[in-house]
């Protein structure tokens, strides 16, 4: 009986795999750790066999809960950006280019000379430069992506990706291509994968991944999207104008658009996910700002000396160091944390304030470049749990907050493969 859809949300600290029911409800979830990544100089990086070996610990693990015979259908989600080079055969031929790698200043430089200004391929750690970098290993036949490499470990393939993980490696999401600049940029097309919709299937689970990892052979694989994504989707926000806020290191805002919306300027792009666009932004704000001040257990004990009915009357903007990206674009701006009222309890509440403001400031940014009114937000990360910060949040949203059917990418991913096939119970 095929009544349960997995899902896999491969990071760079741990794998993490749910298996849920036809109403989108958890049967079962586990998730196994992963040896930190290798930092060497500018380079960080993974070796693929890791995230394999963290795979098979985190089945085995699944396969203790639930019978992986009732699985239906697969997808995989990854971390955005991070690419793997392979052979033919879907072998790697060096190690895992993480997202946050840096690519030679050569590359940087061509990606810059050749491509549109509001593609997602600018900087450092550009996922095309760094894949002009991969293009010159020995033996490389395709430059793909994490979720597209695991994907690859169920069905054979290691030639198809989604638009949501090849967005920032160039590709087009309007026009639904890879760009004719590409080449330009010093990545022949050849050497990419095709791109198909997230959620189409893709292929069915091979006879040999069957026997290593439980699942019955022939369930069908669906293409997949990055953890930002599939993230958004495990809060069960669907419709035009609901958000969800992530508030953990930095402030991450993403919003369910019908148009996509971009800015290059505030680092803004979109996402394709089925009928629907997924706009996002990211302030240097967030909780390491809080953490300079307070530790986590202080934080916890201050708030509840706070009044969320009242306000500070202190206009701060809180970050950890001058820069800031969005909703303001200035490199320089400089935090305002000053004056510090002699009462602990005065100063988070001022803090926590002027994070709420920017969160309030970020969505009407996304408004004004196109976005819809925000209706609702959802919230994940650290700062979800703390009570009085969300009364702040919610009087300066201007909006309920709803709390997130889950937190865990693994359980979005799942519910993308679950839209894209109708699981069918079997004798």
């Amino acid at each position: 009986m095929s009544d349960l859809v997995l899902g896999i949300d491969v990071g760079t600290s741990a794998v993490r795999v749910a298996a849920i029911d036809q109403a989108g409800r958890v049967a079962a979830f586990a998730a196994s750790a992963m040896p930190a990544p290798l930092r060497d100089g500018t380079r960080i990086t993974q070796d693929p066999a890791v995230w394999l070996r963290g795979l098979d610990d985190a089945m085995a693990r699944l396969a203790s809960a639930v019978d992986l015979a009732r699985i239906g259908a697969l997808a995989v989600d990854g971390t955005s950006g991070t690419l793997v080079a392979v052979d033919e055969l879907g072998r790697p031929v060096a190690t895992g280019s993480l997202y946050n790698d840096r690519a030679d200043d050569a590359a940087v430089a061509a990606v810059g000379r050749v491509a549109s200004a509001r593609a997602a391929v600018h900087g450092a750690t550009s996922p095309l430069a760094r894949a002009a970098c991969l293009r010159r290993t020995a033996g490389v036949a395709r430059i793909i992506h994490q979720a597209d490499w695991i994907a690859g470990q169920f069905s054979g393939r290691f030639d198809i990706s989604d638009e949501s993980n090849a967005l920032k490696t160039g590709y087009d999401p309007v026009a639904q291509a890879w760009p004719d600049w590409i080449a330009a940029a010093g990545v022949e097309r050849g050497k990419l994968p095709a791109v198909v919709p997230a959620g189409t299937a893709i292929g069915e689970v091979t006879a040999e991944a069957a026997c290593r990892f439980g699942v019955p052979a022939r369930a069908v694989v669906v293409a997949g999207a990055t953890d930002g994504c599939a993230a958004f989707l495990a809060t069960g926000a669907d419709k035009p104008g609901e958000a969800v806020t992530s508030l953990g290191s930095t402030l991450v805002l993403k919003l369910a658009s019908e148009q996509p919306l971009f800015a290059p300027e505030y680092g803004l792009y979109s996402h394709r996910i089925g009928d629907m666009w997924l706009a996002g932004g990211a302030s240097n704000t967030g909780g390491a700002v809080l953490a300079q001040f307070f530790t986590p257990e202080a934080i916890r004990q201050i708030s509840r000396r706070i009044d969320p009915s009242v306000t500070t009357g202190l206009d701060y903007y809180p970050l950890p160091a001058p820069g800031e990206r969005f909703p303001i674009n200035d490199p320089a701006l400089p935090p305002r944390i000053t004056p510090r009222p002699a009462d602990d309890a005065v100063y988070l509440h001022a803090l926590l304030e002027g994070i709420a403001n920017i969160e309030a400031l970020g969505y009407r940014r996304l408004a004004e470049l196109g976005g819809p009114q925000l209706t609702s937000v959802a919230t994940v990360g650290g700062g979800a749990a703390n009570e009085r910060w969300g009364r702040i949040r919610a009087t300066a949203l201007g909006v309920p907050l709803r709390n997130p059917e889950s937190d865990e990418a693994a359980v979005g991913i799942a519910r993308l493969a679950l839209r894209s096939i109708e699981v069918r119970s079997q004798p």
